[in-house]
């Protein structure tokens, strides 16, 4: 089963196609870069005893996992749009 949207459906496909891939190139480059930066943060705050510190790190690694999670899943939601629009 392809997951990645059918960009013949609309006008301009190329660009379209070159702008998600950018974006999401981006956004799963950066979650990526957090996920790892909290995961440490929260380590060493855990060992050290300072426990504000690491449950802000954890709250940063969940939202993280998060925007990584939604950037995955943007790929599926443009498919499905993209979809009803040929409907329309």
């Amino acid at each position: 089963m392809d997951v990645f949207p059918d960009f013949g459906a609309v006008g301009g496909a190329g660009d379209l196609r070159a702008i998600v891939g950018a974006l999401l190139m981006y956004v799963l480059i950066f979650a990526v870069l957090a996920i790892l930066i909290c995961g440490v943060s929260w380590a060493v705050a855990s060992s050290s005893g300072n426990y504000q510190s690491a449950m802000r790190s954890r709250a940063g690694l969940f939202v993280a996992v998060g925007a990584a999670a939604l950037a995955g899943a943007g790929v599926a939601w443009m498919n499905f749009l993209i979809g009803i629009g040929q409907q329309l």
